[in-house]
């Protein structure tokens, strides 16, 4: 009997829970462990994509530095700065290593609470809230804003502006008592409007635009240069996007309340985009909106990278959020502002 036989009998004799982490232990092990050097080598190879550039100043005269604990350092001889591959992104000066990182990314795509992430990972309940939002912060970096072309679909989604995990003293109203959401009826200054638009090749725009409805000049902002050329607008009958269609001489299709479409025309996977980020949302029991355009660039990423297995997930979310220069020191978190574009 060889050691694989050997392994698989003893395995087979053990109950349906100790086989389950036996599973978890060898994932963590074999998958883990070997998506660490290829998380390493892709984050490499896309942000020197077009040759080393420095991480400070963008200068291209850079060499390299020697080692530092087995990691490759660079010199910029241009500001005299040193640095790594994974300077200045997500993991930048963690003391943990890559492998807990991805296992907080499978937690992550698994819809796991801060809480549980934090017990899977063996980390602190704030080292598990400042991971995602690192992680986070560099997903939005790296999605940027995007575009779309064809024929597009835009709608706002609304959200009741919260100031969930602020002090009290320093709280601009009272607290909302449970399972009160908003004071006044209809749209008003207590709620976000989140701006959304797609087109059907799955390209996705989701930002923060404003409180309470939405103007011409808003939708300006956002959409102004980010909806191509004889592109098709499908819309409500809002007149601010009407407004805003005339202004860019686009072709503008109203779709009347009632009507649910008009041939190809129609806002039908918009509004399934905004049932499912509803009912994603529902999950996290509210969120502080200073940190709501993070979960808007969350659920944009979950559904860019759909089609792809579990496990190239998990390493692609680790990936991207280190090809972004964007590095967020704990003490920000405390003087974060929502960002609206």
């Amino acid at each position: 009997m060889n050691n694989v036989t050997s392994v698989l009998a003893q395995a087979k004799a053990l109950s349906k829970q100790e086989q389950q982490e036996l599973l978890t232990q060898l994932e963590e092990y074999l998958v883990l462990g070997s998506q660490v050097a290829q998380v390493t080598k892709e984050v490499k190879e896309m942000r020197f994509s077009k040759g080393r550039v420095c991480c400070y100043c963008e200068g291209t005269n850079v060499v390299r530095n020697g080692k530092r604990n087995g990691v490759q350092r660079y010199l910029c001889r241009n500001c005299n700065h040193s640095f790594s591959d994974l300077t200045n992104s997500a993991t930048y000066r963690s003391k943990k290593t890559l492998d807990k990182w991805l296992r907080y990314a499978k937690c992550m795509l698994n819809g796991y609470s801060i809480r549980k992430s934090a017990e899977e990972v063996e980390i602190s309940i704030a080292t598990s809230f400042f991971w995602r939002h690192k992680i986070l912060n560099c997903i939005s970096e790296f999605l940027g804003v995007g575009s779309v072309e064809g024929v597009v679909e835009a709608d706002e989604v609304f959200f009741a502006y919260s100031y969930k995990g602020t002090k009290t003293a320093n709280m601009p109203r009272p607290s909302r008592k449970r399972g009160k959401q908003v004071k006044k009826r209809g749209i008003s200054k207590e709620q976000v409007c989140v701006g959304t638009a797609l087109d059907r090749q799955g390209n996705i725009i989701i930002e923060l635009l404003c409180t309470g409805r939405v103007t011409a000049n808003e939708l300006e902002r956002l959409y102004g240069n980010r909806i191509g050329e004889d592109s098709i607008l499908c819309t409500d009958s809002h007149k601010s996007y009407i407004q805003f269609a005339t202004g860019k001489s686009l072709d503008h299709k109203r779709i009347k309340r009632g009507r649910h479409k008009e041939d190809i025309y129609h806002i039908n996977h918009i509004n399934s985009l905004h049932s499912n980020l509803k009912k994603w949302m529902a999950k996290f029991n509210g969120v502080a909106t200073k940190y709501l355009s993070n979960y808007m660039k969350w659920h944009k990423w979950i559904n860019s990278f759909s089609a792809e297995k579990d496990i190239v997930r998990t390493k692609n979310l680790i990936v991207h959020s280190n090809i972004a220069h964007s590095y967020t020191m704990v003490k920000e978190f405390k003087t974060r502002i929502p960002i609206f574009v």
